[in-house]
């Protein structure tokens, strides 16, 4: 091996090392983040278990009968004991908004339903959110669905640590 080879060699371990360095605590990020993705969506989905097909009923507030804002409200509450505001309206001006292709498991979805009607829904995957419905009460619905999709307002993250 020559001598000009050497400082060559050096510099280029010197530089995979320290690169190395840097994705370390960006893998780890990324994998803290997908862990409390997953657990999220699993606590959402075993609280959809206990209140699947509770029928809707304005205002309501228990297994009884509960609204969107009202069902969003208890969700918040019981799973992560974050007290949002009771109605859609408020609950749309609580946290970071976020755009429809980086949404995550917890964040808030708001449709425009009517001209002056808005609904609610918490994000379960990239594909699917959970809501109480007028006509089906408790449910998992497609954000993609052509009903949603076109109607689809915006989203929030309340739970700003994830």
């Amino acid at each position: 091996m020559t001598m000009p080879a050497m400082p060559v060699l050096v510099f280029g371990a010197i530089f995979l090392l320290l690169s190395g360095c840097g994705s370390q605590p960006e893998k780890a990020q990324a994998q803290r983040e997908h862990s409390t993705h997953e657990a999220i969506s699993l606590r959402l989905l075993e609280h959809y278990q206990v209140w699947r097909g509770v029928p809707y009923q304005l205002g309501g507030m228990s297994r009884q009968g509960v609204d969107c804002s009202g069902f969003v409200y208890l969700a918040y509450s019981d799973l992560f004991g974050v007290m949002l505001p009771r109605t859609t309206q408020a609950q749309s001006k609580v946290g970071p908004k976020v755009n429809r292709s980086a949404l995550a498991p917890g964040d808030l979805v708001f449709f425009r339903t009517g001209r002056r009607l808005r609904h609610v829904g918490i994000v379960i995957d990239q594909q699917r959110f959970l809501h109480a419905s007028t006509r089906r009460g408790v449910m998992i619905s497609d954000l993609d669905d052509r009903y949603w999709s076109a109607r689809f307002w915006k989203a929030t993250r309340p739970l700003v640590s994830h």
